[in-house]
């Protein structure tokens, strides 16, 4: 079952259950797919990939807002916020635990040969197509620096 597919039953789902939360989080997660189909150059289809950057994108939106509250000390919107968090983050894969990601990186350095910080490009070019959708990039930024400051 394809990421829209899923998303329009979860929508009929919760409608049924007058579940407001899940419903704006989907309806959100759903104009973003709508959006990304319907873009000039766009092949009409959604590919796996695509869809997984939108869930990212919807998630990283959420926990910005989700901070923005919590300095304002606004705790109704705040879990607001983190609901929807935990609604979209059912459709995304598993994320990636701080090892698997430190042995993940460490393969690629080694296979790019990177040498020190310099390298840092080259490393996340790869690291981020190879961990796309299990790791949070700035969780990938910050673990390819400090591997790469011990060399």
């Amino acid at each position: 079952m394809s990421l829209k597919s899923k998303i329009d039953a979860d929508i009929k789902a919760a409608m049924l259950a007058r579940d407001q939360v899940k419903l704006l989080a989907l309806r959100d997660i759903k104009k973003g797919i709508l959006i990304e189909e319907t873009k000039a150059g766009g092949s009409g289809e959604l590919s796996e990939e695509e869809g997984m950057k939108i869930l990212q994108k919807a998630v990283k939106q959420r926990k910005d807002s989700a901070e923005i509250f919590k300095t304002q000390n606004r705790p109704d919107l705040l879990e607001k916020e983190l609901a929807e968090i935990a609604i979209i983050e059912v459709y995304l894969p598993a994320a990636m635990s701080a090892e698997e990601l430190e042995t993940v990186i460490s393969g690629i350095i080694t296979k790019v040969g990177a040498k020190g910080p310099a390298d840092m490009g080259k490393v996340m070019g790869m690291a981020s197509k190879e961990v796309a959708g299990k790791a949070e990039g700035r969780a990938v930024s910050e673990m390819v620096k400090s591997l790469l400051a011990k060399l």
